[in-house]
């Protein structure tokens, strides 16, 4: 990988992870259903999909499912589990079993081979979440992993839908579909709370709240899955898919420089072994392809 693309990569992983702690602060102004879901995706859609064409190789189902599952099966999920008490680093580390159950939907659904150096990576992730689970205080906690591992699933499915349409423009895929986020999460929050987080929305929005919004519609979402899908294109997934670990620790880290998060021995290496079990994982089919070229 060239060290432009490469200093790319890595600037991507750490905007991911620094995003728990931006969702973080948003939340203290803002609705977490508005937050991040419906003001996020709405800010997502307009005003690109004015300048990218609806992306024609993918059924409009396909492109509401994906809409759908992002918008509210994934971040009003993980916005919710943040507001139920769960840290915006454990948020981060928590989401990355995303990539277990991908695998594992592949597998099953587009019959893709799971080596078993994989299969170790995910029961060592396993027990590593046993771990904090067990050792951190709180029974919000714990429901907020229930949530984030919910989003998570969430997750692998959009990218089950993308591995088996593989659109061709991305960012458009993304504008178009955040169509059916929005009006969808507009809906839930009426339902949910009635007019008074539109009547507080129109009273005025802190900076920081703004900021937020903002930040996650064009830096974390545009930008980051413009940079992170062209890198998947150009490059083989062996030499992409493991900057990806460095989102738990961007995550953990910005979280206690801007939070002072602070976590007990056993939770830190619970997170140490569940970091150890994703990179196990991610390197697995890597590991293999050197041992078969030093073979040959």
């Amino acid at each position: 990988m060239k060290v432009g693309h490469l200093l790319l990569g890595i600037l991507v992983t750490v905007i991911w992870g620094s995003n728990f702690s931006v969702i973080e602060v948003g939340l203290r102004d803002l609705d977490p259903l508005l937050l991040l879901t419906a003001l996020r995706f709405t800010f997502t859609a307009f005003p690109l999909v004015f300048f990218l064409p609806r992306p024609r190789d993918v059924p409009l189902a396909v492109l509401a499912a994906y809409g759908v599952l992002f918008g509210v099966g994934l971040w009003w999920v993980v916005n919710m589990a943040m507001a139920k008490g769960l840290s915006p680093g454990l948020s981060s580390l928590v989401l990355q079993f995303s990539a277990f159950f991908t695998v594992l939907l592949s597998a099953a659904l587009l019959r893709e081979k799971v080596l078993v150096p994989q299969w170790f990576g995910m029961l060592l992730a396993a027990a590593g979440l046993v771990v904090v689970i067990l050792y951190t205080q709180g029974s919000s906690t714990v429901l907020g992993i229930a949530l984030v591992l919910l989003a998570a699933l969430s997750w692998s499915a959009c990218n089950i839908l993308v591995k088996r349409y593989q659109p061709k423009d991305m960012i458009a895929f993304i504008a178009w579909s955040s169509l059916f986020s929005a009006p969808v999460l507009f809906v839930l929050t009426y339902a949910d709370q009635g007019a008074a987080p539109f009547t507080g929305l129109v009273r005025g929005v802190s900076w920081a709240a703004a900021g937020s919004v903002l930040f996650q519609a064009y830096i974390t979402t545009v930008f980051g899955y413009l940079v992170w899908n062209n890198l998947m294109k150009r490059y083989p997934a062996a030499l992409v898919a493991p900057l990806s670990l460095l989102v738990p620790v961007s995550g953990i880290l910005t979280s206690h420089l801007v939070f002072q998060e602070r976590f007990g021995p056993m939770v830190w290496a619970g997170m140490a072994i569940m970091l150890a079990g994703v990179g196990l994982f991610v390197l697995a089919p890597r590991l293999r392809t050197m041992r078969r070229t030093a073979v040959a």
